[in-house]
């Protein structure tokens, strides 16, 4: 059943209540933590010392520690403690928390399309003024409607990722004469020319307990973006188009020639059918083995590789951008990102939203997890991973056409519901047709 909820915030305010008393030396001690030198990023911040903030989100174990790390001389400093809870079900929880008036202070949203459901409900409060020109000063536009609501600004953004990555073996590579493809076309016939050689070119996995299912949502959403364009999948993503759009499912039979091909999955695995079984954490460690050859996974998938295996340009493990179908439709880029939405309008609850979204905690986070963040003031060189300086450098390029994951901006019981589901139907055998008709089906409003 695991701890429950109280018990569990309550140890981790030990925890911080501790780190406090450890590190208070560094910024000064007393009655006034923000005196020291090591203070100074922290000075726009005060006057709220012996409050407490509490936060929510899906960052958990390993990651929820380095998370915790990277506020730490925030709460030092302020005098803000901060009561931080991490859940797998966060997404499933936090509307029946909101619901039993339980709602955290404030909630890291993976998802804008939950962010939205709970402004729609009433309970989320807009972003204040510090929170909002640091938004401004930070961040582009379109991070900023990501973020927004009907025009008002809620969450601002924290955390990013890229998606538009395939993850390969550079040693491997260059022992058989293969080269990283431009354009989809090549990609082909690279993954034709690996499949002669008498291995499977492609590994991939999509188990993720009940969200099962999420990786093809992905694949269909970068590859709409390279056939469709940016204008099209904005349309289907907002619905202004159906969700079995006849470009939609142009795109999704373009993903089934190398998921559902027996050519070419599931190298290390088994066949086709081994896709819906393997755990998406998993997914590409076969490219270690030389068991497949390539494996589309986002910027995060860095954390899954064994210590043992070394992340470089000419190392055992890289990652290359999904080229585009059509060149010259520019360089688009999927990504996703945490949004910190807060349920109160405390000063306290606000000033920590505010430095959320300074480049000063991006820094902090690139420090303490290698976490890359949209923020454009985000020092790249704190960054120790390759694929995360490209990364950040992807989301901070102008000349990059970026969209945000669009099952995160659908509403959450297709994008985070039948969405999912029907992509594991349509894995597993489901003709394109069905499988996008029955999510447009459970599109709210729409006929069943």
């Amino acid at each position: 059943m695991g701890i429950p909820w109280a018990l569990h915030v309550r140890a981790l305010r030990i925890g911080v209540l501790l780190a406090v008393a450890t590190t208070a030396t560094a910024c000064g001690g007393g009655n006034n933590p923000s005196a020291g030198a090591g203070c100074a990023p922290y000075s726009g911040y005060e006057g709220h010392h012996g409050t407490t903030v509490t936060v929510s989100s899906s960052i958990r174990d390993v990651e929820a520690d380095k998370l915790a790390k990277a506020w730490e001389g925030f709460q030092v400093c302020t005098g803000i403690a901060i009561e931080y809870d991490g859940s797998a079900g966060f997404e499933a929880e936090l509307p029946e928390r909101v619901k039993a008036g339980n709602a955290p202070d404030l909630a890291l949203f993976p998802q804008p399309g939950l962010l939205t459901s709970m402004v729609r409900a009433g309970a989320l409060k807009p972003a204040g003024p510090q929170v909002a020109a640091n938004v401004d000063r930070w961040f582009s536009a379109d991070w900023k409607r990501y973020g927004s609501v009907d025009g008002v600004l809620y969450g601002a953004p924290v955390d990013a990722n890229v998606k538009s990555f395939v993850w390969y073996s550079p040693k491997y590579f260059t022992e058989h004469g293969y080269t990283v493809p431009k354009t989809w076309a090549q990609m082909l016939d690279l993954s034709d020319r690996i499949a002669a050689d008498g291995v499977k070119p492609w590994c991939a996995g999509i188990e993720s307990g009940v969200a099962t299912g999420w990786p093809v949502t992905d694949w269909l959403e970068d590859t709409l973006l390279r056939t469709a364009g940016p204008d099209v999948y904005d349309a289907w993503v907002e619905h202004r188009i159906p969700f079995d759009d006849p470009a939609v499912a142009a795109a999704l039979d373009r993903v089934g020639g190398i998921l559902r091909n027996p050519a070419y999955v599931n190298g290390g695995y088994g066949g086709v059918d081994s896709v819906a079984t393997t755990a998406f954490q998993e997914g590409g460690l076969p490219i270690l083995q030389h068991d497949c050859a390539m494996h589309r996974q986002a910027s995060f998938y860095s954390t899954w590789w064994p210590s043992t295996a070394r992340v470089a340009e000419d190392g055992d493990i890289y990652a290359f951008y999904l080229p585009p179908v059509d060149p010259a439709a520019g360089r688009p880029v999927l990504g996703a990102g945490v949004f910190a939405g807060a349920f109160t309008d405390r000063p306290e609850v606000q000033a920590l939203a505010a430095y959320l979204a300074t480049p000063d905690f991006a820094g902090r986070r690139a420090v303490s997890g290698d976490i890359v963040s949209a923020n454009k003031g985000l020092d790249r060189d704190l960054l120790t991973s390759p694929v995360s300086k490209l990364s950040a450098e992807l989301l901070t390029d102008p000349a990059v056409t970026f969209r945000f994951d669009g099952s995160d901006l659908m509403p959450a019981s297709v994008g985070a519901g039948t969405f999912w589901t029907e992509m594991t139907a349509w894995v597993k055998g489901t003709d394109t047709a069905t499988a996008l008709h029955r999510v447009q089906g459970t599109w709210p409003g729409e006929p069943s």
